[in-house]
């Protein structure tokens, strides 16, 4: 690129996040997003999805759970050219699309680890309260990043932990600027050219002063900054000569640590087993530097990781490799997502909702005509995505009817579920309250504690378990008011298919599914019961099912 192109583009990039977000923008981003993908698609686009399809997938996404037949019924019948646009706006300021974000946004930053002294239902109710206004995504990282435990946000703490600054520093660069540090605590990193050791100590020296402290007074535990050193020393395994640096996050000057006389450090004396509070408080500077529009790589990480979380796959991939050998697969489109995203002021909605209205988000997952594969990275056919543990158990509760009698299960306070037996098969009781079927469901869908959860890991164990799991089998066989009871009462195989299709699968059934039912209740005549189970429980085994697609 030629430098006069490349002041051009420094120009256009500057107007883009200094330019104040128009009302149009939601009009604008799309249309942006969908010209990108169509000028390196180099191939054939997917036709766009089906209503059915459509439908389906946005309740997962942003509600966390299929919709239920009645509403799905609803949809496809609607003609209004703008419902796809009423959906989308009336999900995200519905209370489901808090409660599903806020598991999202917990997995991701805590990695189902119990960080911390903050109970977990405190976290996810602040996540919750925060997800329900308008969520403004610098705002809440800021408030994690520099937490202390004080006031109101307090429960933003349990992000840090107990303030380990070996986890935090990999963990933030990780999760807030797309790098995997890890290796270069020791030295640079070995595969990685551009990541070197100073940039993890860097980062790790705005987070040295931090250490946990129990206040006296309230016996509650706090993170506060101790005056602590200036630069910190490192030293790389392979050298004999060691380095030192301040506060500073890669690729970025040093942070300025103001000097101060002696005796004057402090801006607030020892109190209640505290320590006293330096006047120059590194972390909150972090939480200032991190979230600055001036820092574009905390931006485009933002947007590739919610980008991935609605597309399958980031525009950088994996999402913790952003570096100059692993270029986006759509540069432009990445930087246009960054500066809009600092325009709106980081709402988390606006993005989410921009992203859903463009055609590359509403595209079937069905393959181009003529095509036999797709290579992920153009986006010209919708990418399926494993349904999380969460939404696994939401959306197989609403599909056999059981939802709101198993999530009103509660287990007397004395009695402990052998959770081990369970699965191993030495205890033969059933779960007798939700918790514990939520912790069977995602110690079987999820990843272990400390493991991220950015990739789908199909296993055996998932499998037998749809298939073969004593519980998930007890919720199909009828109960009142549930799926297989209503199946039932009818009569016409029609009927019975496509109440089956829209429950499980929401969708109308075809003429060949139809006749396939109609075959098979004709076979087991006489156990209509048992089959009309065993017919919902092969549509949840089904790859349709198990995935949002």
């Amino acid at each position: 690129m030629s430098v006069g192109m490349k002041t051009m583009s420094l120009i256009a990039l500057a107007f883009t996040l200094t330019a104040p977000l128009l009302k149009g923008a939601d009009s604008q981003l799309p249309a942006i997003i969908d010209s990108h993908i169509a000028a390196r698609a180099g191939g054939p686009l997917s036709a766009r999805s089906d209503d059915a399809e459509f439908y389906r997938r946005a309740h997962l996404d942003l509600a966390g759970i299929i919709p239920r037949e009645a509403s799905a019924r609803s949809f496809l019948a609607d003609p209004a050219p703008q419902k796809r646009l009423k959906l989308i706006d009336r999900l995200l300021s519905g209370e489901d699309f808090a409660r599903h974000w806020s598991d999202l946004l917990s997995v991701e930053l805590l990695k189902r680890q119990n960080l911390g002294k903050v109970p977990l239902d405190e976290w996810t109710e602040y996540l919750f309260s925060s997800l329900k206004k308008r969520p403004r995504w610098d705002i809440m990282v800021r408030a994690m990043v520099a937490a202390t435990g004080l006031g109101s946000e307090r429960p933003a703490m349990k992000f840090l932990g107990t303030g380990g600054h070996q986890r935090m520093t990999e963990d933030i660069a990780r999760l807030f600027l797309g790098m995997d540090l890890e290796c270069a605590r020791c030295h640079d990193h070995p595969s990685v050219k551009t990541w070197e050791q100073a940039d993890y100590w860097g980062l790790y020296t705005y987070l040295s002063w931090t250490k946990a402290a129990t206040n006296t007074s309230d016996k509650k535990e706090y993170l506060v900054e101790i005056l602590g050193k200036r630069e910190i020393e490192y030293q790389s395994v392979f050298a004999s000569v060691g380095d030192a640096t301040g506060p500073r996050l890669p690729g970025m000057k040093e942070a300025a640590i103001p000097t101060l006389a002696k005796g004057q450090e402090f801006s607030k004396p020892a109190e209640n087993g505290l320590p006293p509070v330096p006047k120059f408080l590194p972390r909150q500077q972090l939480a200032r530097d991190l979230t600055s529009p001036k820092n574009l790589v905390f931006a485009r990480n933002s947007v590739n990781r919610f980008w991935a979380r609605l597309l399958g796959r980031g525009l950088v991939h994996p999402l913790d490799q952003t570096h100059s050998a692993n270029p986006p697969s759509h540069p432009k489109l990445l930087q246009a997502l960054a500066g809009k995203f600092i325009a709106s002021e980081y709402d988390l909605k606006w993005l989410i909702r921009s992203i859903m209205l463009s055609e590359a988000y509403q595209r079937s997952s069905r393959l181009p005509d003529g095509a036999s594969s797709v290579p992920p990275e153009s986006y010209r056919t919708a990418i399926p995505r494993a349904l999380t543990p969460e939404q696994l158990l939401a959306s197989v509760l609403r599909a056999t009817g059981n939802r709101q009698r198993v999530r009103a299960m509660k287990a007397p306070a004395d009695v402990k579920f052998d959770r081990r037996g369970y699965f191993t098969g030495t205890n033969k009781e059933l779960p007798r309250s939700y918790t514990e079927i939520q912790a069977i469901f995602i110690q079987t869908f999820g990843r272990p504690p400390g493991e991220p959860e950015t990739e789908f890991i199909p296993g055996l164990n998932q499998s037998l378990f749809l298939m073969n799991d004593r519980l998930l089998l007890s919720w199909l066989e009828p109960h009142k008011g549930n799926l297989v009871e209503r199946l039932g009462a009818l009569k016409e195989p029609g009927k019975i298919a496509e109440t089956l299709y829209l429950n499980v699968l929401s969708r109308l059934p075809e003429e060949s599914e139809v006749a396939e039912l109609e075959a098979y209740l004709e076979q087991n005549t006489g156990r209509t019961s048992s089959a009309l189970g065993e017919l919902a429980w092969a549509l949840i085994n089904s790859t349709e099912f198990r995935l949002s697609h």
